[in-house]
């Protein structure tokens, strides 16, 4: 990765300066190309770098006591490179994202035809979001702000239904997330829809798996290896996984 200062100057698309100016609260960026699987293309990311910052700035906030949507997280770019994979699941539909992070499944769902809306709970999240769909693909996906975790708090918005794909990549970090991220799948994905979590083997994922399955729901899975950006993933495998509900 290249620690030079990215700053609005350097570029001449006057939205993607707009976007870099926007991102001046959380301290210097970097810019990394980040490979994506199967694929031979690579997605243009610009990120913060000093995390302690970014920890300093979200203390105060129960809901995001720890900034995960600025790391490179290798479960993003293996659903980034599923949906390479198979571009007709996505291409032409509309696709919901559930915590979009740095943007890099959007950016891809994006390229591969899909009628994207992102949606994260970070406002930089949604930022970074715009700026590295832009950055791959010229264009930009619908961006919202949402807490899926707290159904009845102000950010809870309606993200509407039904969606006939979901995109989840990351999103089982703690048994708490369980239950609201089921009732979410139930209420929001169409009766024929397909939801796409990725997970690189957290205890929370598997107990997630276990209760959709006893919920009806028909799980195809597959595993993802990569050379992955940080030398600190070496060796983590990720599972990307395909719900759709028994009988379709």
């Amino acid at each position: 990765m290249t620690t030079r200062p990215i700053t609005p100057d350097a570029f001449t698309d006057p939205a993607v300066r707009s976007l870099v100016a926007a991102l001046a609260h959380t301290g210097a960026l970097a810019e990394e190309p980040v490979a994506i699987p199967g694929t031979g293309e690579a997605v243009r990311v610009i990120r913060p770098i000093d995390t302690g910052a970014l920890l300093d700035q979200s203390a105060a906030d129960p809901e995001q006591n720890l900034p995960y949507w600025a790391e490179i997280w290798p479960s993003g770019i293996a659903l980034a490179g599923a949906i390479a994979a198979d571009p007709n699941l996505v291409a032409g539909r509309p696709v919901l994202e559930l915590g979009s992070g740095l943007g890099i499944t959007a950016a891809v769902a994006l390229a591969h035809g899909a009628d994207l809306t992102a949606t994260d709970y970070a406002p930089e999240s949604l930022t970074l979001t715009r700026l590295t769909c832009r950055l791959h693909t010229g264009r930009e996906p619908v961006t919202r702000r949402v807490n899926w975790r707290t159904p009845d708090a102000p950010l809870s918005q309606d993200v509407g239904a039904p969606w006939p794909v979901v995109l989840a990549a990351d999103v089982l970090y703690e048994q708490r997330d369980i239950a609201p991220l089921l009732d979410l799948f139930a209420r929001i994905v169409a009766p024929d829809g397909l939801v796409w979590i990725a997970e690189p083997g957290r205890r929370p994922a598997a107990v997630a798996l276990e209760q959709a399955r006893e919920h009806g729901w028909r799980i195809a899975s597959s595993t993802w290896e990569a050379d992955w950006p940080d030398p600190n993933d070496a060796g983590v495998v990720v599972r990307v996984h395909q719900l759709q509900r028994a009988g379709y």
